[in-house]
């Protein structure tokens, strides 16, 4: 690979519950007068897909649990949130500062379980999508039935990272390709066998579409073009760490 190419989807519209992601752009696509080509990559923001799958919570509909109440009076936190959190968890990893960090129903380890404020409306907050994975394929196979052609598709959040400030995305759905490249056992151009170098493409393509996309919700989708990855299934999940190898989880 010597160019890759990142193009932001525009016109795609408000999504509303029921919307069909993959038509939505597929059309908002073919508007822009671009085709379709074999090794695309649609990377998609998880907020219009939980829009379209109708994880909106209104967060006057929620009372907070005890749990949530003296969680948010020990983090100065509002108790409602997280009562949302707690609920879209597995169990709390680490709390402090005014921050809880849990691991999802998915396996995601990251801060607030991913319910997220932005880009939703006042008073509403978005929840990941139940199944990414499941998510991406739908939305690649109504794209592959419209188009003929068969991309890749990354739904994509914003996480933050244990060692380093700030956040990035990361792929939290993965369809047609496998999200990891392993460069174990081949060797570097001074002839150094490489002994753990295994790249997380998937986020890295992620990583990258942010860069198009932005923080205010208005590109939700970005093509990628020129990237090679390695054909199959795909999942998220095999990006996940193993609990026993996390040092995070066993400290």
């Amino acid at each position: 690979m010597s160019r890759m190419t990142v193009i932001g989807l525009e016109g795609l519209g408000e999504v509303r519950a029921g919307d069909s992601i993959g038509r939505l752009i597929w059309e908002a696509w073919s508007r822009q007068g671009e085709s379709l080509l074999e090794g695309d990559i649609f990377v998609v923001a998880h907020k219009i897909v939980s829009k379209a799958e109708g994880r909106l919570i209104r967060l006057a509909e929620i009372n907070p649990s005890a749990r949530a109440l003296q969680i948010g009076q020990d983090l100065g936190k509002d108790p409602v949130l997280l009562e949302v959190i707690l609920r879209e968890s597995r169990r709390i990893i680490r709390m402090g500062r005014s921050t809880i960090i849990v691991e999802t129903h998915h396996g995601f380890v990251c801060a607030n379980a991913g319910v997220d404020l932005s880009n939703v409306g006042l008073g509403y907050v978005a929840l990941l999508p139940q199944d990414p994975d499941q998510s991406a394929s739908m939305i690649r196979e109504e794209i592959t039935r419209l188009s003929g052609v068969a991309p890749g598709v990354i739904i994509s959040d914003s996480f933050g990272r244990p060692w380093r400030l700030g956040t990035t995305d990361i792929a939290v759905g993965v369809a047609g390709f496998k999200p990891l490249k392993d460069y174990r056992g081949v060797s570097d151009r001074y002839g150094y066998e490489l002994k753990a170098s295994v790249a997380a493409v998937a986020d890295e393509l992620a990583g990258a579409a942010e860069l198009v996309m932005g923080k205010r919700g208005e590109v939700p989708v970005v093509l990628i073009r020129g990237f090679e990855v390695e054909a199959g299934e795909g999942s998220a999940r095999e990006l996940l760490r193993p609990e026993a190898e996390d040092l995070f989880r066993n400290f």
